[in-house]
C-alpha cells in the first residue's frame, strides 16, 4: 500500500524559513514526477513546485526565487525548502505522487 506523509510545517514569522518533507512508503520518487500543492482556507488548492523523475524543477510564480524543491532517492524522500516565508504563504501543504497524496502539513507565517 502505497503511503506519503509530509512533515516540517509549523509557525514561523514573515521572512522565516520552513523545511516540508515528504516520505514515500511502497513506492519509489524515482519513476514519476512529484508535486507539492498548497490549499488556504477558502481557496482552491493551487500547484506549489514540482521535481520530475530526471530532477528537472519548475514553480509557482508567488513561490520562485523563495521555494526550492529537491530529491533524496536514497532516502526515498522529496524535501521543499521554503525562504523569505510571507503571510500568503500560510496553507496545509500537500504532497502528490501519480494518485496519491499525503494528509498535509500545516504551514502558518504570521507578520
Amino acid at each position: 500500500q502505497v503511503q506519503l506523509a509530509e512533515s516540517g510545517g509549523g509557525a514561523v514569522q514573515a521572512g522565516g524559513s520552513l523545511r516540508l518533507s515528504c516520505a514515500a512508503s511502497g513506492t519509489t520518487f524515482s519513476i514519476y514526477p512529484t508535486w507539492w500543492y498548497r490549499q488556504a482556507p477558502g481557496k482552491q488548492r493551487e500547484l506549489v513546485a514540482s521535481i520530475t523523475s530526471e530532477g528537472s524543477t519548475n514553480y509557482a510564480d508567488s513561490v520562485r526565487g523563495r521555494f526550492t524543491i529537491s530529491r533524496d532517492i536514497a532516502k526515498n524522500t522529496v524535501t521543499l525548502q521554503m525562504n523569505s516565508l510571507k503571510p500568503e504563504d500560510t496553507a496545509v501543504y500537500y504532497c502528490h505522487y501519480t494518485q496519491y497524496w499525503g494528509p498535509g502539513t500545516q504551514v502558518t507565517v504570521s507578520s
